[in-house]
């Protein structure tokens, strides 16, 4: 599958990163991958680029439990910016957390596109590029 879209992963878990990142490289999934370990230092990138809309994601996979700055504050902040923003951005929440508390409220956050549990497949990658591709065509 060849894409042309930009990949954000935003987790703290290295092993993760170096799976997920070859995941998508694998499937040929994007044109761009940016990976930050914290919700602060993604949100930072979002906000340096916000009027550079081929540098930023179109679609974000989420982590929960990050130091500094976790997966629900990075939305907090993320609405607050989102009016300025000039794309649609699919952000999807990747975490082990199978607590239902976890889930229910990532559901409450209407700019959460879906939550789902780690490991995340190579199919939930590829389903997330089509889902991407029927939102911007």
């Amino acid at each position: 599958m060849k894409n042309f879209y930009n990949i954000c992963v935003i987790d703290d878990d290295l092993i993760y990163q170096y799976t997920i990142t070859k995941t998508i490289k694998l499937y040929d999934l994007a044109k761009n991958i940016m990976v930050f370990s914290d919700g602060e230092e993604a949100l930072d990138f979002l906000i340096r680029n916000i009027e550079t809309n081929e540098t930023l994601p179109d679609i974000i996979l989420l982590d929960i439990n990050m130091p500094i700055m976790d997966g629900f504050q990075f939305m907090e902040e993320y609405v607050k910016i989102k009016p300025r923003v000039g794309k649609s951005i699919l952000i999807y929440m990747v975490s082990s957390s199978v607590d239902s508390r976890d889930i229910e409220r990532a559901k409450r956050i209407s700019d959460i596109s879906d939550y789902i549990i780690k490991p995340i497949k190579p199919g939930e990658l590829i389903s997330i590029v089509e889902s991407f591709q029927k939102n911007v065509n």
